[in-house]
């Protein structure tokens, strides 16, 4: 069903908080990925605040839906998402990868509740997306897995190898989302290792694949329910994205893969959050 005006309002709103929530946390730990981290606001408020069968006070409940963030770097982003939809209280974020902490650079699925997967290692979410996904089956339940990879990642063979088994196995409760910024940490991705034609090689491994502005609340649930209702092959949703998004002078800036900040230039970043929403 399309978004309703209100809907995609509301959902602005969460990804704006969820914005400012990933600078705070930024700067709390000294530095973080950020750039990554914002380019992903809107994939990862779609599917906690529209689409996801959970439930945060129960965050082992065996039948919720599994999220696998293969870009685990940008665990501040996923961080930020999971306490503001109650998984644990904000105000702990303040101790984000510092000694102790819940919470490493990296999310470990022991740790914080609503990780159901420990990544960091690239080219690992997918394989593991598509091994939930195929025990789900074999189980004979009803949850669906959401897998979202970043694009520098797909450089790597073990998300070829993946994508070759879910669709060998026609894996089509499992929705993969891949957030194309088009930067890396060493680069431009075309300048790295070029993906591109992108949509083509994903087609060729026998996905069906909908590209979309990963911005844009209303294409992505049109995507999403495009999945949801029953396709004769797994789906990639290839989300057209800008690292940075909403933050002025990060936005398509390479130097802000991993940044700190200051109170000063926290501050800016927010300004510049509530002026771009």
């Amino acid at each position: 069903m399309p978004l309703t005006d209100q809907e995609v309002q509301q959902l602005k709103e969460t990804a704006v908080q969820i914005r400012k929530d990933i600078i705070d946390t930024t700067v709390a730990a000294g530095g973080a990925h950020i750039g990554g981290a914002l380019s992903m606001v809107e994939i990862m408020t779609i599917l906690y605040y529209k689409y996801l069968n959970v439930r945060p006070d129960q965050p082992h409940w065996a039948d919720r839906d599994r999220v696998v963030v293969s870009k685990g770097h940008a665990g501040v982003g996923v961080a930020a998402v999971l306490a503001n939809k109650g998984y644990f209280p904000k105000e702990s974020l303040s101790t984000f990868n510092q000694f102790k902490s819940r919470f490493g650079m990296h999310l470990d699925s022991l740790k914080v509740d609503g990780v159901d997967v420990s990544t960091g290692s690239l080219g690992h979410g997918l394989p593991m997306a598509v091994g939930l996904s195929l025990g789900a089956r074999l189980q004979k339940k009803i949850w669906k897995t959401y897998c979202i990879l970043g694009d520098g990642e797909c450089n790597e063979g073990s998300v070829w190898e993946a994508a070759m088994a879910a669709s060998h196995y026609k894996v089509t409760n499992m929705i993969t989302f891949v957030d194309r910024n088009r930067l890396m940490i060493d680069g431009a991705t075309e300048e790295i290792m070029g993906v591109e034609p992108f949509a083509d090689k994903w087609t060729a491994f026998g996905f069906i694949v909908k590209e979309v502005d990963g911005h844009d609340f209303t294409a992505l649930a049109e995507s999403i329910d495009f999945a949801l209702a029953g396709q004769s092959a797994p789906v990639l949703i290839l989300c057209n994205t800008i690292k940075g998004k909403g933050v002025d002078f990060m936005e398509n800036e390479v130097k802000w893969h991993y940044g700190s900040m200051n109170s000063d230039l926290a501050q800016q970043a927010k300004e510049s959050v509530d002026a771009w929403k």
